[in-house]
């Protein structure tokens, strides 16, 4: 008698086979195209405040409103990926976005670099908000929360790599060329995630139903409260972390210190502990839970906020590292958790976590330079110290406590 031939559901993909490697590598590249464009900026600020005659304040908007454009287009590219699938929608995001990005060099004046800026971060949406559901899709379940924590290290690369490309760039042959080159490395990180994302064998298409059927699949991760007090991490510890790099190079390039761009461009170095982090806390929430290695991380943070009030230049940079570390073992637990608690719309639950992460970085990223402009850093540290004080309330009151899987 011949056998009867069945349908073995998608398990995913598992550490050690070809199919993980490639979903790891795709999104790697697909890290280093998004984050180094998104933030190539970041460490020219100053540079550019000084060329286009803008505050410090001013000059924080060409991050935020790209940290904006990505927030608002998050949900969108979410309902996209729904019907024509993650790797594709991410490979049309990070052609468009590397296109935008190149154009951003060419801008002739403040306002027209603003607008490229935010076409460019809205174009940019369409990766974070699908990296996490596509990995849950073509991951092992029992492997997601560390090929999340693989990625998240992955981004931190990517950040790191654009700045440190453009301050150097920048010191030699100003901010534009600093930027075009960012772009030009995107480009190719583009084609890498092109080449190496395999094909999915976790998605089923959305088919059908209009756009009420589609905003209904906004509902179960907006009446998950366990979700949403997710999102307020987002929200408050990415406007924290983003802030301090947002500002501590104008702190540094003013006296006593008298930094130069290629100098700031290397506190971005700190973002390696983000690396570390982002790996380590997957097997600490294993062992202690995800929230109490939450509130670890986050009590990181606020540790080195105040090691940063120190006026000694090394020890501000002790600081940096201290932050930088509790904040991506911080940002690993939140986003990795999303996934596992949306039940239904798990893309639309990964985007909603991305909306609220990067509009905490538009916003509060913005808003800081008031207070740093106004009263100076350690007014500023005080008061990101508060925000991710804030949040670890909202961790203790609506999150879990038990086994790391609730």
């Amino acid at each position: 008698m011949s056998p009867v031939a069945t349908t073995v559901p998608w398990a995913g993909h598992v550490p050690g086979d070809k199919g993980y490697r490639r979903v790891l590598a795709a999104l790697a590249c697909a890290g280093v195209a998004t984050f180094a464009q998104l933030y190539s900026l970041q460490g020219l600020l100053p540079a550019l405040s000084r060329e286009l005659q803008v505050s410090a304040a001013q000059a924080s908007l060409a991050i935020s409103v790209a940290t904006m454009g990505l927030a608002i287009a998050v949900l969108p590219w979410s309902f996209v990926a729904d019907r024509i699938g993650r790797v594709r929608t991410m490979g049309t995001a990070i052609i468009l976005a590397t296109v935008l990005g190149s154009l951003v060099p060419a801008a002739p004046n403040f306002q027209v670099l603003l607008i490229l800026r935010a076409l460019e971060g809205a174009a940019l949406g369409g990766i974070p908000a699908l990296a996490i559901a596509y990995l849950s899709e073509e991951v092992s379940s029992r492997h997601a929360a560390g090929a999340a924590g693989a990625y998240v290290a992955g981004t931190t690369l990517g950040g790191l790599f654009g700045r440190l490309l453009a301050g150097p760039v920048a010191d030699l042959a100003g901010w534009r060329i600093g930027t075009l080159s960012v772009s030009i490395s995107a480009a190719l990180a583009a084609v890498g995630f092109l080449l190496l994302a395999p094909k999915p064998r976790g998605f089923f298409p959305v088919r059908g139903g209009g756009f009420g059927t589609v905003l209904a699949r906004l509902l179960p991760p907006l009446r998950n409260i366990k979700l949403l007090a997710l999102y307020a991490q987002a929200f408050l510890l990415m406007g924290a972390f983003v802030s301090v790099y947002n500002y501590l190079g104008f702190r540094l390039e003013a006296p006593p210190y008298l930094l130069p761009a290629s100098a700031v461009a290397l506190l971005f170095l700190a973002y390696l502990a983000g690396t570390v982090s982002s790996r380590v806390v997957a097997g600490m929430a294993a062992r202690f839970g995800r929230r109490a290695v939450l509130l670890g991380s986050t009590t990181v943070m606020v540790a080195g906020l105040a090691i940063t009030l120190a006026p000694a230049l090394p020890v501000i940079l002790l600081g940096l590292v201290v932050f930088t570390a509790g904040f991506f073992g911080a940002h690993s637990i939140a986003s990795g958790w999303t996934g596992m608690l949306a039940s239904s719309g798990r893309a639309q639950a990964a985007s909603l976590y991305n909306l609220s992460y990067y509009t905490g970085s538009s916003v509060v990223g913005w808003a800081a330079g008031f207070a740093f402009q106004a009263l100076g850093w350690s007014a500023l540290a005080g008061g990101l110290a508060f925000l991710v004080l804030l949040a670890a309330v909202a961790a203790v009151v609506l999150l879990p406590s038990g086994h790391p899987k609730t």
